[in-house]
């Protein structure tokens, strides 16, 4: 691979190329788009795909189509009236409520721990290392995934090495990049210790058990409970986000890894932070993706029929 494209290949995340290369498949071969397209082909495009698609994922496949003609030389033709038109008519045609997963409560995060650490201390004193292992990883993977409001993705990339760990104070956790890193600059996160449901305690029961020393936090455990050198992949962080709540008790929603996210957005709007707070602590870039995800039920505290839980305090 030439120098440049290794580049331009780093410059773009993974998932994004993967998606860019589908909508380009999709375009090109089954509906039997030609490239270098015109506008009116992608308005022909969008309109027969109008009734069966999102208007949000009509936008991605505008944007891969946008991204090839750039990258090949070609004038953008997703970016001409004709096309803006037609996508403002789709939306008005067919509105559709944008889904969003179902925020997890503090009472729910606290059930399902209550069930994982019980399992940890089966296991321990049966002597039962795979599930000793499956109960104290999945428990780091929920709390610092609540805690920290990490996307799937983050989660999946967090490495021993790059985690620092103050007894009783918290620990500092850095990613080298994400998505809402731009630039590559790399970000550091903070955790605090709490009283309770603490990410830093189950952070350092995991890796203690595991005997981690560096490598991915979050690892693969096969069906005997052998532990992987290779990390969870962000896709499959969501499944198995489900069946812990599944096993739980938890079949009542929906669940998915935006599910600790949301809930974290929603438990700290409840709990009087204020959306700058919020933003900076979770990272978001603008107010409309963190109005996505927080409940604006939560704000009325006191006076809502459904009280939050308790604040864990920090230590």
């Amino acid at each position: 691979m030439h120098s440049v494209d290794r580049y331009l290949q780093a410059g773009t995340r993974d998932n994004t190329r993967r998606s860019y290369r589908a909508a380009v498949e999709h375009f090109e071969v089954s509906w039997g788009g030609l490239l270098p397209a015109t506008a009116d082909s992608i308005a022909r495009y969008l309109a027969d795909h109008a009734g069966q698609h999102s208007i949000n994922t009509l936008k991605q496949r505008l944007a891969a189509l946008a991204q090839w003609h750039i990258s090949q030389g070609f004038a953008d033709p997703t970016k001409a009236p004709l096309v803006r038109q037609v996508l403002k008519g789709i939306r008005s045609l067919h509105p559709a409520q944008e889904k969003q997963a179902t925020p997890l409560s503090i009472l729910q995060l606290q059930k399902v721990v209550a069930v994982l650490e019980g399992r940890a201390a089966q296991a321990q004193a049966g002597h039962d290392l795979p599930a000793l292992l499956r109960a104290r990883r999945d428990l780091a993977l929920l709390l610092i995934g609540f805690w920290r409001g990490f996307r799937a993705d983050e989660l999946a990339r967090l490495q021993v090495e790059h985690i620092e760990v103050e007894a009783g104070v918290g620990m500092s956790l850095y990613l080298p990049h994400s998505k809402g890193d731009r630039q590559h600059l790399g970000t550091r996160y903070r955790v605090p210790a709490l009283k309770v449901l603490c990410p830093v305690q189950a952070y350092v029961q995991w890796i203690g058990v595991a005997g981690l020393a560096r490598g991915p936090v979050l690892r693969r455990l096969d069906r005997w409970g052998h532990l992987g050198d290779e990390g969870l992949h962000g896709n499959s962080l969501g499944p198995l986000i489900r069946r812990i709540f599944d096993q739980a008790g938890l079949t009542d929603q929906v669940y998915s890894s935006h599910s600790l996210r949301r809930g974290f957005a929603t438990w700290a709007t409840a709990n009087g932070w204020d959306v700058k707070s919020l933003m900076n602590y979770v990272g978001w870039k603008d107010l409309k993706s963190a109005m996505r995800y927080i409940d604006p039920a939560a704000s009325f505290g006191q006076l809502a029929l459904s009280v939050a839980a308790p604040v864990p305090m920090i230590e």
